[in-house]
C-alpha cells in the first residue's frame, strides 16, 4: 500500500482523536474552574456579612454614646430650664414675675390699702431619690393677711458622710393663687454646699399681693402651701 493511500486512512483518526482531546481538557477545566468558584463563594460571603455586621455594631455604639452624653447634658440642664419655664408660664404654681415686690408694696401702701381677710401659709419638704439629706420646714404654717410680709425658715441637714451639693424648686398651690404670692429672700434654684453632718437653716421671706382678697377667683382659698423639693446637683 501506498505511502499517500495510508495517510488518507490514517490522519482522519488522529486528527479526531486530538480535537476530542483538546475538547475534553477544555471541558475539564471549565468544570475545575467552576468547582473553585463554587467552594470559595461561600467564604467571599461570609466575609462580606461580617464587615456589614462591623459597620452595624460601629453606627450602633456611636447612637448610644450620643445618648449617653446627652442625657447628662440634659439632668445638668433640667433645673435651670424648669425654672425659667415655670417662670414664664406659672407652670406647677411658679411664681410669675410682672412687677418687682419692691413696686408692689410702694403702690398698694400709696393706695393705703387694707385687707381683713386671714391666709394660712402651710410648708412643705422633699428631696429627691439619691438625695442623702434631711430637710424639712422649721413651722408648719403661719398666718398672713394679704399686703403683709411674713418670715419662715426650712431646715436641711446632710445625713452622708461626703459633701453634697443640692439645689431646690418650689411651687404654690393652688396654682391660681401662685400670682401673688411673692418671694422677696429665697434659697430656691440656688447650690447650697454641706460638709457631713452639717445642718444650715434657710429663709424664706415672702409678701402676699392684696389684691389677694378682691379677686373673686380667690374666694374660698383660704390655705396656700408652699413645696420645696431639694435635688442632688454633685457629690464630692
Amino acid at each position: 500500500m501506498s505511502i499517500r493511500l495510508l495517510s488518507r486512512r490514517i490522519l482522519p483518526h488522529v486528527l479526531k482523536h486530538n480535537t476530542q482531546s483538546t475538547t475534553s481538557q477544555f471541558q475539564n477545566h471549565q468544570i475545575a474552574q467552576r468547582y473553585r468558584l463554587i467552594a470559595f463563594e461561600p467564604r467571599r460571603y461570609f466575609a462580606s456579612n461580617n464587615v456589614v455586621q462591623e459597620k452595624k455594631s460601629r453606627k450602633m455604639l456611636y447612637y448610644l454614646t450620643a445618648l449617653v452624653f446627652g442625657m447628662v447634658g440634659c439632668s445638668y440642664a433640667a433645673v435651670p430650664l424648669y425654672r425659667r419655664f415655670c417662670q414664664a408660664t406659672g407652670y406647677g404654681g411658679t411664681v410669675q414675675r410682672r412687677e418687682t415686690v419692691e413696686e408692689k408694696i410702694a403702690r398698694h401702701t400709696e393706695d393705703g390699702t387694707v385687707t381683713k381677710r386671714e391666709i394660712v401659709v402651710q410648708f412643705n419638704a422633699d428631696v429627691a431619690d439619691g438625695m442623702q439629706w434631711k430637710f424639712t420646714p422649721t413651722q408648719r404654717e403661719v398666718r398672713v393677711k394679704p399686703g403683709e410680709s411674713a418670715l419662715a425658715f426650712y431646715t436641711a441637714e446632710n445625713k452622708s458622710s461626703t459633701p453634697i451639693v443640692g439645689v431646690s424648686t418650689y411651687n404654690v398651690t393652688p396654682m391660681k393663687a401662685a400670682v401673688y404670692f411673692n418671694k422677696i429672700q429665697c434659697f430656691c434654684f440656688e447650690e447650697q454646699r454641706l460638709l457631713p453632718g452639717e445642718q444650715v437653716d434657710m429663709p424664706v421671706f415672702f409678701y402676699i399681693d392684696p389684691e389677694f382678697e378682691t379677686d373673686p377667683r380667690m374666694d374660698g382659698i383660704n390655705n396656700i402651701i408652699l413645696s420645696y423639693t431639694f435635688f442632688k446637683v454633685s457629690e464630692e
